[in-house]
């Protein structure tokens, strides 16, 4: 398992858990759950934020957000 942080423009991965902390609960009401494909779409020339394709639209998450989702690569 890898963050989603780490995964680079255009790798297509699946969540598999989030670190405990308390963004996890609105990481899920915006479609980040367990199982769900994501992908890095593009990513903003300072690193941060990243914009992922995830349940069907696009969402923008900060780097400290990304980072505490677990995801393993498809």
């Amino acid at each position: 398992m890898i963050r989603l942080s780490e995964l680079a423009v255009g790798q297509d991965a699946v969540i598999h858990s989030f670190e405990k902390d308390e963004i996890f609960i609105k990481l899920m009401e915006m479609g980040c759950v367990p199982g769900e494909k994501v992908k890095v779409e593009q990513i903003a020339p300072l690193g941060d934020p990243i914009s992922i394709s995830v349940a069907g639209y696009h969402l923008s998450l900060r780097l400290n957000e990304a980072n505490s989702i677990f995801v393993e690569l498809s």
